[in-house]
């Protein structure tokens, strides 16, 4: 490798800076994001409809599956690894690639968020800038990049800590207080009924609200690309994700429905209708005076999921890099094991695509755009890691299972065809864009992201066609990591 970090030092073998609740909260920081929460409230009560699709069809299975494939396959690569053994090299680029490339349209998104929920708590015209939100977005993406570059350590306990401050804190307080709403007797504004449950499925411009609802529960497979920072993988990991699992579906779907109780489905706004929320909440309760202290908890909450995602597909893009898919350049790591190469190569496509909210007509419209992009790019992965759930009980039934879906093979095909098919139908609906944003023209829009989705999904197979020998100077490396992490824990 280009740096002599890569190998950790012998005394820090087994000194891993990972427990089990700082990869629980990874996970809920990377996942349970407050800003989703107005997206999906947008359908008033039947919210729960899509939530329970989104739960049992999709957030569930990528859990079980990903739960699986890590105990059975603790290597260094995370999907990458599973996808590779499942259905070979090519295929395991492309996951990797994919899940690495869907980080590069959400970003923006979310530190969109951050920018809202500062301007809301100090300026809130500020909130509806192009300008100031493309200026914040490149301050606080390089920024939290910079964080990562001083090692997992570090960067694992802010994820954690600004998961507990920056999304459950907020998160109980706005489920508190909607609560207390209902409690008080004040009015809401979505009906509690049992038609209003049910979706109008004739709408497809409706439905396609879908693809942000399975993209705010994607990423529970993105912690695995940390399984050598955690001690024994096979038992811990399987935890860390099944206490996250928890935490986030209650949040998500009391959060959203106190949200809902209170704004007027036709007044929430994808980037600051939380903010908004919790400004009501408030100021009903003449406790204004809390809102800016609050709107900075939770930028702090969204920062979090930035810097957890900055860094989990860069590690497993590494893993890929060294195993040859990659130039020797993009191997290169810092003294603390971080991909510097990597990082600084994706700041660069994150810094091209915020632009995105300099030439968009609404602030809403770009942030939709990319929120469905990143859906499409990451649904295309979520379907190649469970068809290989379904692949590896079959090429390697011998493998030990730590943890393993219920009922043998038959279990494994319901969870991941599921899966699959939730997946595959979010990839139709995404085309179809929300009536109630401003897109400006509708060609550009669907050529946006049949052009974005093409190109991303060609791009590692066009790396590949100028593969060259010495891109696998660093496999062996890669193999006697692999090695460490499949050993029995020491006593």
């Amino acid at each position: 490798m280009e740096s002599n970090e890569n190998s950790e030092p012998t005394s820090s073998v087994n000194k891993k800076p990972l427990s089990i609740f700082i990869l629980a909260m990874i996970n809920v920081a990377a996942i349970c994001s407050i800003k989703n929460w107005p997206l999906t409230a947008q359908y008033g009560f039947s919210s729960l409809f899509y939530y329970l699709i989104a739960a049992l069809g999709f957030f569930i299975p990528s859990a079980l599956v990903s739960a699986e494939l890590a105990s059975a396959f603790p290597k260094q690569g995370g999907v990458y690894a599973w996808v590779k053994e499942a259905m070979g090299h090519r295929m395991g680029f492309l996951a990797i690639w994919l899940q690495w490339m869907e980080n590069m349209a959400w970003y923006p998104t979310t530190i969109s968020f951050i920018a809202a929920s500062l301007a809301f708590g100090f300026k809130p015209e500020l909130a509806q800038s192009p300008l100031y939100t493309f200026i914040t977005i490149l301050v606080v993406f390089w920024g939290a990049t910079l964080l990562n570059f001083r090692g997992m350590k570090l960067s694992g306990w802010f994820s954690s800590t600004a998961a507990v401050i920056g999304t459950i804190i907020p998160g109980l307080l706005i489920i508190a207080l909607g609560v207390i709403w209902l409690g008080a007797k004040n009015p809401i504004e979505i009906s509690l009924s049992f038609d209003s449950f049910i979706p109008d499925f004739k709408n497809l411009h409706q439905v396609a609200l879908l693809a942000g609802v399975i993209l705010g529960f994607a990423g529970m497979e993105m912690s695995a690309a940390h399984a050598k920072d955690v001690a024994n993988p096979r038992k811990n990991y399987p935890k860390a994700i099944f206490l996250s699992t928890g935490v986030i579906l209650v949040l998500s779907v009391l959060g959203t429905l106190a949200i809902a109780f209170v704004i007027p489905q036709d007044q929430i706004s994808l980037v600051s209708g939380s903010i908004e929320a919790l400004s009501y909440f408030l100021k009903s309760y003449k406790l204004d005076f809390l809102i800016p202290f609050l709107c900075v908890l939770l930028g702090v909450g969204a920062l979090g999921a930035v810097v957890t995602w900055i860094i989990g597909p860069s590690r497993g893009l590494l893993a890929a890099a060294m195993d040859g898919d990659l130039p020797p350049f993009m191997h290169k790591t810092n003294r603390f094991n971080m991909p510097v190469s990597t990082l600084l190569v994706q700041g660069g496509f994150v810094t091209f695509l915020s632009m995105v909210f300099l030439f968009m007509p609404d602030i809403s419209g770009s942030f939709w755009t990319l929120v469905v992009l990143s859906s499409l790019i990451y649904n295309i992965m979520y379907i190649l890691m469970f068809i290989s759930g379904i692949i590896l009980r079959y090429k390697r039934p011998d493998i030990e299972r730590p943890y393993k879906i219920p009922g043998k093979n038959i279990g494994m095909w319901i969870v991941s065809g599921l899966g699959c098919l939730v997946s595959f139908a979010v990839l139709i609906v995404g085309f179809f864009p929300p009536e109630q944003l401003i897109l400006g023209n509708l060609f550009y829009y669907e050529m946006f992201l049949i052009l974005g989705l093409g190109i991303l999904v060609g791009i590692p197979f066009i790396i590949l066609l100028f593969k060259k020998p010495e891109w696998n100077k660093d496999q062996k490396i890669l193999e006697e990591q692999d090695k460490e992490l499949n050993e029995p824990p020491s006593c």
